[in-house]
């Protein structure tokens, strides 16, 4: 019979790039306290690796040798897991809407749950809780809008409010007027200028 490790890697290759292993999803492997070992045993070898305490990710073989597993694709399974909102930062939406240049230099993701960094290869993933309506809309145009927003801060608005004009479709504008009732008034007042075409 083959071993419990090489049970659970055979079981992780047959998952998309980014899925979780978690010890009770791999009860049907072996015991607990069994696949607990294994885990740690593979994290240790470098076959598998922990993203945090009790939740580990195959990397990806690639040509050039393995990677890490897209930090999105993690962040999704990791919301889908904690049945949490994670969302790009205000600093990576600016920069994914064009409104500065600057690329943040750190990974940090927006979370509805509690402050936590997490491990992916060499890349520090940092987690830090928000209030929630910078978690509106997650995922979409609108969302990263109040995000980058939000980053920009009160000074900024009025130009970077023109630039998502141009930017955003007009559902995505839509959805941005939508979520007015959850921004502070400092976003809200200029957007709902934006809205009635002022």
């Amino acid at each position: 019979m083959p071993s419990l490790p090489r049970l659970i890697m055979e079981h992780a290759s047959e998952l998309p790039e980014g899925s979780l292993l978690c010890p009770n999803v791999l009860l049907h492997l072996g015991n607990r306290d069994a696949v607990d070992q294994a885990l740690s045993r593979l994290a240790r070898s470098g076959r598998l690796s922990r993203v945090c305490q009790g939740v580990y990710v195959r990397p990806v073989e690639t040509r050039f040798g393995p990677r890490p597993p897209s930090v999105d694709k993690v962040i999704e399974s990791l919301a889908e897991l904690w049945g949490e909102t994670i969302v790009p930062c205000g600093g990576a939406a600016a920069n994914a809407l064009g409104l500065t240049t600057q690329v943040p230099v750190r990974s940090v993701y927006l979370t509805s749950g509690p402050n936590r960094r997490l491990k992916l290869g060499a890349v520090t993933v940092d987690l830090r809780h928000a209030p929630r309506w910078q978690l509106v809309a997650p995922r979409r145009a609108a969302g990263d809008a109040v995000r980058a927003l939000a980053w920009l801060g009160p000074k900024e608005i009025e130009e970077s409010l023109g630039v998502i004009r141009r930017k955003l479709s007009a559902e995505d504008l839509d959805e941005l007027a939508a979520s007015r009732a959850l921004m502070p008034a400092w976003i809200a007042g200029p957007v709902s200028v934006m809205v009635a075409g002022g």
